[in-house]
């Protein structure tokens, strides 16, 4: 194979060998993939419906929902059809896809929470301000500029791989598309483009990691002073569902990308990929939900009503 044209497909990694293996693992995808479906439309229909939830931090959650569907669905499907059906090939364009709306989902959705952690710091830090730092418009531009930030990344990283010539041939040690794994099929000697996708992609990654780590900081510091042990309590609840997730987020991909060569193994990457590609849509909308009194409310508050309507409706056609 003398260059990427050449190759019509790639060949995914396996997650067993053996058929009833495949079926579990099949069954065990689809039953994260409807959780994180149920989760995160819950939330996003709860927020979009409940007035009372029309404010900048459930605006961006509603975001941060819409992004964590998105990338659940563009890598866990093809996983489950794979398993089903017994196969490992993805198309060459299909891939190329693949790996654009991973890493423009997945780049917004660390945007986003570089975004939120501002949120955070003004709602705590300067509370006084946060109706004017943080408007209506503001907020959208914020939203958008994450989204447009995640776009002009994949589309960067993408274009800049795809474009290297593949001669090692079509084999992928993982269970979906990924950059560093098309990397490895490269035979090109312009190691400075290579050079290039991972200088961007750590400037990126560590301006935002920088950003959130010095915002809780001055956070931490403002509810240190805060006398009131209610005010206190009522700080930390804003707070650490959002924590909780971005250590999720970074921990899990620092430890994919990160993990010493020595100590790699497909089986282990494997692992590692589920780790930061399936359990954090899943989990987000546990973790936001769990301590969140009003946002809990309003979710059984939208149960109950979809509840009602639907009995009213099936009386109503009985009679």
């Amino acid at each position: 194979m003398s260059n990427g044209s050449s190759i019509s497909h790639f060949l995914l990694l396996a997650f067993a060998d053996s058929r009833e293996l495949q079926l579990l693992h099949f069954w065990l995808f689809l039953g994260i993939y409807l959780a994180a479906l149920m989760g995160n439309g819950l939330i996003i229909t709860t927020v979009a419906c409940d007035h009372c939830l029309h404010t900048p931090m459930y605006f961006f959650l509603l975001n941060l929902s819409l992004l964590d569907l998105g990338s659940i669905s563009t890598t866990v499907p093809k996983a489950m059809a794979n398993s089903l059906w017994d196969t490992r090939t993805i198309s060459y364009t299909g891939c190329a896809a693949q790996i654009f709306l991973f890493v423009f989902l997945m780049g917004g959705e660390y945007f986003l929470l570089t975004v939120m952690a501002y949120d955070r710091y003004v709602a705590i830090c300067k509370p006084l301000h946060y109706g004017t730092l943080l408007g209506s418009r503001a907020c959208v531009h914020m939203a958008v500029a994450a989204w447009g930030g995640g776009f002009l990344t994949a589309l960067l990283l993408t274009a800049s791989t795809f474009s290297l010539p593949l001669c090692r041939g079509n084999v992928l040690d993982h269970f979906f598309c990924e950059i560093p794994q098309i990397l490895k099929l490269s035979c090109s000697h312009s190691y400075l483009r290579e050079f290039g996708l991972i200088v961007v992609s750590a400037c990126l990654t560590f301006g935002c990691f920088v950003f959130i780590v010095l915002s809780y900081v001055q956070i931490f510091r403002a509810v240190l002073t805060i006398p009131s042990e209610q005010g206190c309590h009522k700080a930390f609840s804003m707070c650490l569902p959002h924590l909780a997730v971005v250590s999720l987020f970074i921990s899990t991909s620092f430890f994919a990308y990160l993990n010493p060569l020595s100590i790699s193994s497909p089986a282990l990457d494997l692992m590692v990929a589920v780790l930061y590609s399936v359990v954090p849509p899943a989990v987000n909308p546990l973790i936001y939900s769990m301590r969140n009194k009003e946002l809990k409310e309003a979710i059984w508050k939208l149960i109950s009503w979809t509840f009602f309507k639907s009995v009213k409706f099936t009386t109503s056609l009985r009679k």
